[in-house]
């Protein structure tokens, strides 16, 4: 049997020592991000997604390790475990198979096979099932027994035929030859509980689709509208297959008892086997809808959460409404708040005149550059009011913020911690302003699921999607890094090593004692002790210390290998960063291997030092495109077929792209138009926050629905 670390590698392509290398880590409490950052050597350079796949499914197969041992331990415990079954359990690649061959020693509920067993029956199952040429009538004469209630023929035969077939139902070869013929040959088939009653389940009203081929957006559709009672969904095998499969297990060719066994083997397949394994293949597609859901969303997130910041500028956030107005907050560079205000464009008229003259003053008495509107209610109306009032503004522009989980932040006790005197909705509009500033600070303060990148969410096991996406906010936030002195405690907290404690005591220690001047320093933070050191210090930066590499993802461990790096390649601490352009260019010369033996390090943490000593504080979303800032708004009614576009992609699911055009109504790029090619999954070629150009295929104002494409569009259109 192949151990952990060999499968993983197969798995993984990876080699078993690096594999081996990882599990160790992990085991000493190593986080994901200090590991794949800091720890190269030992794992051939894997990446964030690679080493969490590695950290899930090490965590299944040793839950599969230990349930084997378990279910061997009950079998022995009856005295049943042969040397057979105890390699057939350790060979078993799966729960299910491991579930197939405890079922027959598994203590059930009383059955008709069951009580068949009582009356003394067994013997007789036994002894037909073995069909040897004996007549089954004649057999079963002997069993005729009234005082356990076996009062004819008949009676005994019925209970062999109960018994033969809770046997052939327990049988794991059956089961597993069985499930494989439904995931190839399967048909599911969906109909209306009532067809008179619409829904947006009416789509699936007369449905059917080969297992094989289902979507993971049509299964959690499907299973919604089943839930809600609007659909009654079936699996079936085309002809008479599946007992035909449970026929050629459970038969030998002899004429009289086969005929028995035939019938007992029919009655096993249409009452036990097929309910059971049609549940088992719903749950399956089930979890790999819903896996395939969580990748999606983790998917969406991480660039979402990856934008580029618009730092630097005085921002206005308007976050759009009728009755209670537009609430309007203006932050500083840093985010800030340097005012708020409540205008009312949609009353009338006159107010929307009234909201272009306040927010006017306000632009021009904190010299506001950017404007962030909230998309959802009224954005419209406030969009078309900004542009109004930008006509005075020719050097601002604005931004249609995804306003997605603002209003669950602005009434969450961390914003109410944070802004103990503002109105909830004015929580929201300094959100959505810093959104724009910062996506990665604002959005970490949001439950993930809030933020609406994905599909179904609801309906995906909650506990593995907040671990999947707990992992992407944590992934992101250590990529970028985080500013020791500035950071709020929901964003420390996703620094590898820390804790939602360890950050409340670094934001108290910060408020208590000053700005940090090193990051030595948060060793005095009460609770951080050596372990949190080593794994959260490499993701902070202290720009205000004297020690440059603190402003940098320069490890403290590898701090005296940079130094030394430098000396080697003719430089010195002066240099940093300005003078350091042909580092590259010297390194080469000088041999990598050689310098990283020379620095006591590995490759490719010299490689990385080195790209850290050329651009210390470097924000690596610098380098993704920037969000487009608008001075003008279209409307559906101005969208003609064939018109080009430029737009940035809002969501990626299953069917397609949605796509932010600039009109309130985001575009739908189908998936058969996102590409030139066959793609078998969007994410393929677009992702979240691209910056896209698109075609208008149609536009259908009453439903409000705009089609676009991607194909034949030049990227320079």
């Amino acid at each position: 049997m192949l151990s952990i670390a060999e499968i993983l590698s197969q798995e993984l392509g990876q080699k078993q020592q690096y594999i081996e290398n990882v599990i160790a880590l992990m085991d000493e409490g190593n986080t994901i991000p200090f590991i794949a950052r800091y720890r190269k050597e030992m794992h051939g350079a894997m990446d964030d997604t690679v080493l969490r796949t590695l950290e899930t499914r090490l965590t299944y197969l040793r839950n599969l390790q230990a349930r084997r041992e378990e279910v061997k331990s009950a079998i022995e415990t009856q005295g049943k475990l042969t040397e057979e079954l105890c390699a057939a359990i350790d060979a078993a690649s799966t729960q299910a198979e491991v579930e197939d061959l405890y079922r027959p020693y598994k203590q059930k509920r009383r059955t008709r096979g069951s009580v068949a067993r009582e009356k003394g029956l067994e013997p007789l199952a036994q002894a037909i099932f073995a069909q040897d040429g004996s007549d089954p009538t004649v057999l079963a004469q002997a069993y005729v027994n009234p005082e356990k209630g076996v009062e004819t023929v008949e009676d005994a035969l019925a209970g062999a035929s109960d018994i033969i077939a809770e046997d052939l139902s327990d049988d794991p070869a059956i089961r597993k030859d069985l499930r494989q013929l439904i995931s190839r040959r399967a048909v599911l088939t969906s109909k209306a509980a009532d067809p008179e009653n619409d829904s947006v389940y009416r789509l699936y009203y007369d449905f059917s689709a080969p297992v094989s081929r289902l979507q993971g957006h049509q299964i959690l559709a499907l299973n919604r509208g089943e839930k809600e009672e609007f659909l009654k969904i079936s699996i079936t095998l085309p002809g008479n297959e599946g007992a035909a499969l449970v026929c050629r297990h459970a038969l030998k060719p002899t004429m009289h008892v086969s005929a028995f066994v035939r019938a007992a083997a029919e009655d096993a397949y249409d009452r036990l086997i097929l309910p059971s394994v049609q549940r088992e293949t719903r749950s399956d597609l089930t979890d790999m809808a819903a896996q395939g859901a969580i990748h999606n969303f983790a998917l969406n997130l991480k660039p979402l959460l990856m934008q580029p910041p618009v730092k630097g500028f005085v921002t206005m956030g308007l976050d759009p409404g009728y009755r209670n107005g537009c609430k309007v907050a203006i932050v500083d560079a840093t985010g800030k708040v340097l005012d708020t205000a409540v205008v009312y464009p949609t009353f009338s008229q006159r107010k929307k005149e009234e909201a272009i003259d306040i927010l006017g003053r306000l632009m021009r008495k904190h010299a506001v550059q950017h404007i962030a509107i909230g998309n959802g209610t009224a954005s419209r109306e406030t969009e078309a009011m900004t542009i109004e009032l930008l006509k005075n503004f020719p050097e601002a522009g604005y931004v249609i913020v995804n306003e997605a989980g603002a209003s669950v932040y602005s009434a969450s006790p961390l914003a109410a911690e944070e802004f103990p005197d503002f109105d909830v909705n004015l929580r929201s509009a300094v959100s959505i302003a810093r959104r724009l500033q910062d996506p990665l600070a604002e959005l970490v303060k949001i439950d993930p699921k809030a933020i609406g990148v994905g599909q179904y969410q609801h309906d995906c096991p909650q506990k593995e999607l907040d671990a999947a996406l707990g992992a992407v906010v944590e992934d992101c936030v250590n990529a970028v890094g985080v500013d020791l002195n500035t950071a709020s405690q929901s964003l420390l907290k996703q620094v590898s090593g820390l804790t939602a404690a360890t950050a409340k005591n670094i934001v108290a220690y910060r408020e208590e004692n000053g700005a940090f001047t090193s990051r030595a320093q948060i060793k005095k933070v009460p609770k951080l002790g050596p372990k949190a050191f080593q794994q959260c210090a490499g993701f902070l930066r202290v720009p205000e210390s004297k020690e440059i590499l603190d402003n940098t993802g320069v490890h403290p461990e590898s701090y005296a290998a940079a130094y030394q790096l430098l000396t080697l390649c003719g430089y010195n601490k002066k240099d940093i960063p300005g003078n350091l352009a042909d580092l590259h260019q010297r390194m080469e010369e000088k041999g990598l291997s050689n310098l990283a033996a020379e620095c006591g390090v590995g490759e490719p943490t010299l490689t990385d030092i080195a790209k850290e000593l050329r651009k210390p504080g470097r924000d690596p979303r610098e380098d993704l495109p920037a969000p487009i800032l608008r001075k003008d708004v279209l409307e559906m009614k101005d969208l003609k077929p064939g018109m080009v576009l430029t737009g940035t992609v809002r969501n990626v699911i299953d069917f397609g792209v949605f796509v932010d055009i600039g009109v309130h109504q985001d575009g739908l790029v189908h998936i058969s138009q996102v590409a030139n090619r066959r793609l078998k999954h969007p994410s393929e070629a677009v992702k979240v926050g691209d910056i896209v150009k698109v075609a208008v295929l149609d536009v259908d104002e009453k439903r409000h629905r705009i089609s676009l494409t991607m194909k034949g569009v030049p990227k320079d259109a």
